[in-house]
Formats: structure tokens, sequence, C-alpha cells
């Protein structure tokens, strides 16, 4: 039985709505219950990451398919090299601080100086484990390891990544973080659709974090004007539309078939 373009596209949007906010929905519905558990949220989020590794981990070990899409991915010969990923990871760092700092610089942001104040509170040690180890994998488990390719199965790579990325930027919980993190996401979901390896993405995200943690603040305070925010974060959108026409190599965007075999949310 053929399904209508408009049936098709509805299924689509559902499916675009439907899986991140189960995921998330399930996720944030674990962290209250391990926040009550354990009682500190630092410790209790730092659980929670290596939670979601453990789940998702087996989920993907166990039922492969459910995580594959076409296209398949391309030779190894094809993927773009660690130099200019990691240029890319850079603006991304760059663009994303700028555009944070402006953010806060300007209108403040009760939520950013909340989330400061509780990992100041949990103390160094603990900080650095959800920063450095627990956060970066449960996040990208989470979100490239189990959204992306979710959505992947009825939508396009460029759907895929923009839902992905704001979803990502929207759970941090406040505007400064979903503006530094928002680049990050981007790239993470075009390097996971060209590898379709998870490693990557955490390496690159854990290189993110600790860049974040070590970057002295005067020179980064530089950064906090619309210029530079500007400058920044058209330089990212070049590099990540360059990576991205690597990625789709030369299908056009929405050719990728769906589940049922239909073409994908043009």
């Amino acid at each position: 039985m053929t399904t209508s373009p408009i049936t098709s596209r509805l299924l689509s949007i559902g499916w675009c709505v439907l899986v991140p906010f189960v995921a998330v929905a399930v996720y944030l519905g674990l962290g209250t219950f391990a926040v009550l558990l354990i009682g500190e949220p630092i410790v209790a989020t730092a659980v929670l990451g290596m939670l979601v590794v453990v789940l998702v981990g087996s989920v993907r070990i166990q039922r492969p398919r459910w995580f594959a899409h076409a296209p398949a991915p391309q030779p190894r010969s094809e993927i773009p090299g660690f130099g200019w990923t990691v240029g890319c990871a850079v603006l991304a760092f760059l663009a994303g601080q700028s555009l944070a700092l402006w953010i806060y610089v300007t209108a403040g942001s009760v939520g950013f100086d909340a989330s400061n104040q509780t990992r100041r509170a949990a103390g160094a040690v603990a900080t650095l484990l959800l920063t450095l180890v627990a956060a970066p994998a449960g996040e990208e488990f989470l979100f490239r390891g189990l959204i992306y390719p979710l959505l992947r199965k009825r939508l396009n790579i460029l759907v895929s990544t923009l839902v992905t990325a704001v979803v990502f930027g929207l759970v941090h919980g406040n505007a400064v973080q979903f503006a530094s993190t928002l680049p990050l996401a981007v790239l993470l979901a075009l390097v996971y659709e060209r590898t379709r390896a998870l490693w990557p993405c955490v390496l690159l995200h854990m290189g993110f974090n600790l860049a974040a943690a070590l970057s002295p603040a005067q020179p980064l305070g530089a950064l906090a004007n619309p210029v530079c925010a500007v400058f920044l974060c058209l330089a990212f959108a070049g590099c990540a539309l360059r990576l991205y026409r690597r990625v789709a190599g030369g299908a056009a965007p929405g050719a990728v078939q769906g589940t049922g075999g239909e073409s994908a949310m043009q």
C-alpha cells in the first residue's frame, strides 16, 4: 500500500517530535529519580550519564538494525581528515563561546549562574568527573547514539542534525549553554553521520568541555561582542556546510530512504 505524500510528511513530522520528546522525557525522569536517590545533583547527573551509556550501548549492541539507516557509510578514505574535523571543532568552540558570552554580558542568565553554583558546591572531583567523562559519554550515547539515528530512519541529514542540535541545547536549561553548545551539536551530528561511530563524538565532546574548563577568561571575554559572535558563527556555518556536503555525498537532500522505502521528509 502506497502512502500519500501528505501522510508521509505528517508521519515524518510526528516522528520528528515523538523521538526526542520520549527520549528526553525518560532521560529527565531518570535524572530526577537519581537526584532524589543520591541527593547531590552533580553526582546524580554523573551516575545518570553512565547509566545512559550502559542502557543505550546495550540496545545498540543487541539491536544494531534499529539504529541503521540509508545510505550506508562511505569508505574510510572518503572521511574528512583529522585536521579538518579538529579545525571545525575549534570554530564550533569559538563561535559557541562568543555567542554565549555576548548573551551573558548583555542579558545575564539566572540558570547559568545556578548551574555554576551547583558545580562549585559539588567540589572539583565530582565536577571534573561529570564534565570530562560522564556528561560527554552519556550525552553522546543519548543524542548521537539514540535520538539522531532514530530520526534518520525517516528524516534527512539536515533536519535530523538541526532537531538533535536544538534539543541538545535546550536540555542544558539556559540560553547561555544553549548558545555555547549549539555549534558543537551540529558538528557532532555530522561526524556521527559520516562515521556511524560514537567514539569520535565522545572525544570531540570531551575536548570541547576541557577547552571550556581550561581557557582563560580574559581572552574569551574579548569575544563577548556581536561582531565576533556573528563573524565566528558565519565561519563555522561555512565549515559545517562544507562538511555537510561531503557527508551527504552526491545525493540531494531529502533523497534518503525511510523505513518503508519512501522518500523521507523532502
